[in-house]
């Protein structure tokens, strides 16, 4: 009580003679691309519910055109993905940031242009009017037009349906949903890497097979629902990872902000994990529709026990290869890459475990991810383990080939 008395005194003290008081410090303002992935995931998923194979080509289409407009603006330091727009060093990266985010989630989500236009309206408040303001638009505004004309045609959404078989081996819709979906993310045109077919694999083991049994095996004994095998923590970790909010999402957030990326290191970053993530899930996509293999639940329903069930609901389309580990894998490559080390702890909060799980690298998340699919019954472990490769082998394949400096 008697140093609150002292300082409303100080303060007005100060303000009878005309000195301002002392002013507590600012809050550090947040990074425009994150905020902005941020507005991108609200858009995205909690509104438009773009599932986890669908949401990549989003997300690329606005983190591709923002990267080209604070590239442009910051001198053209990086080989641009699309485009330099026309721009200058004074303009406004967080103008161009908003821009470019904005028009293409307009774009892509129309009856969204109410709640859109608030978010841009939110992000331009603060900037003062003037060029440096007007020429920020400009660029974020033309970055997205060349994305938009870019993937017009691209194969999105295309009426194409997975090939249901009642064949040993062969995929099945799955229960409870029995339902068929994602058909055209494997033909989708990709973001970098040349066709989608680039990263084939030898395919699933032979169902005759010893590895091929073990796998099954494994799956059965961990996966099912009433398993006396897996661990609590084992249940949790699978649930974790299956949050259909990917806390991948908040961990490429959450290590960016940690690293103290400015604007444009924090629009290279997000473009190149959004645009090598979406071109692993056409990979990954365009394996499960050649090889066609059957999940989990089906297998062993039909091999040895027809009341089995995983632990988790079976994604609505084959199984091999795992799209989380080719995701996950691709996401964790480019980190791992992008900051030039492995040991950079995070951590994410899944609303669906209701957990937090704390990860002291990039490669200790891919591995537990690996295990995860297989806790929760829905992937073999041949399956996770060729996720693995793919996704690395497409991040590698686009950091080799795009984003580099001048």
């Amino acid at each position: 009580m008697i140093m609150a008395r002292r300082w409303y005194a100080l303060v007005l003290v100060l303000s009878l003679i005309g000195i301002a008081a002392p002013a507590q410090a600012a809050a550090p303002r947040a990074n425009p691309v994150v905020l902005w992935n941020s507005n991108a995931q609200q858009a995205i998923y909690e509104v438009a519910r773009q599932a986890p194979y669908v949401a990549p080509r989003s997300f690329a289409m606005v983190h591709g055109a923002i990267y080209d407009a604070v590239n442009a603006i910051s001198g053209t330091p990086y080989e641009p993905y699309l485009t330099a727009p026309r721009a200058h060093r004074g303009d406004s990266l967080d103008a161009a940031v908003a821009a470019a985010a904005y028009r293409v989630l307009l774009s892509l989500f129309p009856a969204q242009s109410a709640s859109l236009d608030q978010m841009y309206a939110d992000a331009l408040a603060p900037i003062p009017d003037g060029r440096a303001k007007t020429g920020g638009i400009r660029a974020g505004s033309d970055a997205a037009a060349a994305m938009i004309a870019a993937r017009a045609g691209d194969g999105a959404f295309a009426d194409k349906s997975w090939n249901a078989s009642t064949a040993p081996g062969q995929w099945r819709p799955t229960p409870p949903t029995l339902a068929s979906d994602g058909a055209w993310v494997g033909d989708l045109r990709p973001f970098v890497i040349p066709r989608g077919d680039m990263f084939r694999t030898a395919g699933p083991p032979a169902l005759t097979s010893a590895a091929w049994a073990r796998d099954l095996a494994e799956v059965k004994a961990v996966g099912g629902v009433t398993s006396t095998v897996r661990t609590p923590d084992q249940t949790q970790s699978a649930i974790w990872w299956h949050d259909r909010r990917l806390t991948e999402w908040e961990i490429k957030r959450q290590v960016s902000d940690r690293q103290h990326l400015s604007t444009l290191a924090a629009a290279r970053f997000f473009a190149m994990a959004e645009i090598a993530n979406a071109d692993s899930l056409i990979a990954c996509f365009n394996e499960k529709k050649f090889w066609n293999f059957w999940r989990p639940v089906t297998a062993v329903q039909e091999t040895s026990d027809p009341s089995w069930m995983p632990l988790l609901v079976t994604p609505p389309f084959p199984d091999y290869t795992s799209g989380h580990t080719c995701s996950t894998s691709t996401i964790m490559y480019t980190m791992r890459s992008f900051f030039g080390r492995d040991n950079i702890p995070f951590s994410a909060y899944s609303a669906d475990s209701g957990t937090t799980r704390s990860f002291r690298s990039f490669s200790s998340a891919v591995d537990e991810v690996v295990e995860a699919r297989i806790w929760g019954g829905v992937h073999y472990r041949t399956a996770d383990v060729q996720g693995v490769r793919i996704g690395n082998g497409v991040a590698k394949y686009v950091l080799a080939h795009e984003f580099r400096r001048r």
